[in-house]
């Protein structure tokens, strides 16, 4: 692809950085923002700034927010006993749009992977167990993609949790095995949730 302004090859080339952005598309974007006025370009750019630089973890439960503690965690008509158990921001945004959920959330930043060098040294593990025995927590939902790796995560935690009173669900099998949660219907994760598993019965369903 031949540009006759390097400004723009190099504009093409910062979008074509992003996920499932080719060059032709990347030109698209920056041929688009090259039409707009230069206030609403300004305004696109001051927000992808300040996203980066101002966007920090809650504290609580390691969602993204823009203060220490996220907006869930704050909320005060919040089940504060109740933890979804989740991989990634995408999830809690999946959930969050059944509008079937009214607890908090715990990110783990990931799922178990061995073969990828991922343990639980490197997930939010530790901190999900202090939640637990520190807050009087009585339910966990571990809404992971229902995959080996996240199978083998739910049992860890279990395993971890083993000597406390927390009750630990699973959300129910509507979603498939081998499926990726934040690609799931609303409806059928809706269905989930409400309709989630003691970690027991989740089990003997299974068949391990």
């Amino acid at each position: 692809m031949v540009f006759s302004s390097k400004l723009i090859e190099e504009a093409v080339n910062e979008f074509s950085k992003l996920p499932g952005i080719g060059k032709k598309t990347a030109l698209r974007m920056v041929l688009q923002l090259l039409k707009s006025e230069t206030h609403s370009v300004d305004s696109f750019t001051s927000a992808i700034s300040r996203m980066r630089h101002e966007v920090v973890f809650c504290k609580t439960c390691h969602n993204v927010s823009d203060k220490e503690l996220c907006d869930i965690c704050a909320n005060p008509a919040r089940n504060k006993k109740q933890i979804c158990v989740v991989e990634s921001i995408r999830d809690v945004i999946a959930i969050e749009s059944t509008q079937q959920y009214n607890g908090t959330y715990h990110l783990l930043g990931g799922i178990l992977s061995p073969l990828d060098g991922i343990g639980p040294e490197r997930l939010n593990i530790a901190t999900l167990q202090l939640r637990v025995r520190e807050n009087d927590v009585q339910e966990l939902i571990m809404a992971l993609s229902p995959t080996i790796e996240g199978d083998t995560t739910v049992y860890y935690i279990a395993k971890q949790l083993s000597g406390t009173p927390v009750q630990i669900t699973t959300i129910a099998r509507g979603i498939a095995f081998g499926g990726e949660l934040e690609y799931a219907d609303e409806m059928t994760l809706a269905r989930s949730i409400a309709k989630r598993l003691p970690i027991d019965n989740y089990v003997s369903v299974t068949g391990k």
